[in-house]
């Protein structure tokens, strides 16, 4: 990862101060380095998903493990293999959808908030789910693809394989354009994945049940930065 990377601002200022002045009366937010906190380290999940609500257009909020956090707007190749992978498990798997951009209701208690990049689920398995947030059962796999900011390796590397594993999705497939590796984690047992194989991009990669897919994961080769 560049310094200049290492270094970019996950929110701007003009959107740290509209989100400011939408927030909850009982939420005080401030912004370091262009990272967003919570004043006493604390939210309620209500307060969060009125803030979530209230962000200003382009701004996604979560809540990971306990923390607020700003999603990265992803870039042009970050959503290429979104698209790559939507267009491919239509293919493979017709009777599912992966939805893109999915807020779930993650961790102990369903406390934390994860917007994935894409959930793999039956085909209109959210439309009987009101709000923002969804239940994650029934959620066969989550996707997410790293994006080029500083909080990447704890958010996407650390913190969302428990979260997600804590949920017991069955699958949590992370796109890694840092090594240009694809990790599988599987079998959620305890709130920790029991298998997480890490493959080369353009490897043949095995999805195991319930998802049941076998990626040639060659076409990544083109989204490398």
């Amino acid at each position: 990862m560049t310094p200049s990377t290492a270094e970019r601002p996950l929110m701007s200022v003009e959107d740290f101060e509209e989100l400011a002045r939408r927030a909850p009366e009982s939420v005080r937010l401030e912004l370091v380095h262009g990272r967003l906190y919570v004043k006493g380290d604390h939210i309620s999940v209500e307060d969060f998903e009125e803030l979530a609500r209230r962000a200003p257009e382009g701004v996604k909020l979560e809540l990971i493990d306990g923390k607020l956090e700003v999603k990265p707007l992803p870039d042009q190749r970050h959503r290429a293999i979104v698209m790559w992978l939507l267009r491919l498990f239509m293919g493979l798997r017709p009777e599912l959808a992966l939805y893109p951009e999915q807020g779930l209701r993650i961790d102990t208690y369903r406390k934390g908030h994860a917007c994935a990049d894409g959930a793999l689920a039956p085909y209109k398995h959210f439309v009987a789910q009101d709000g923002d947030w969804a239940d994650p059962e029934g959620v066969l796999m989550v996707l997410e693809v790293t994006s080029h900011d500083r909080d990447t390796d704890r958010r996407d590397r650390v913190d969302k394989v428990r979260g997600y594993a804590a949920a017991g999705i069955p699958v949590y497939l992370l796109i890694d354009r840092d090594s240009h590796t694809v990790v599988v984690f599987s079998e959620p047992k305890d709130g920790q994945y029991q298998q997480s194989p890490s493959y080369p991009w353009g490897a043949i990669v095995e999805l195991p049940a319930p998802v049941s897919i076998t990626l040639d994961t060659e076409e990544l080769k083109d989204y490398a930065d």
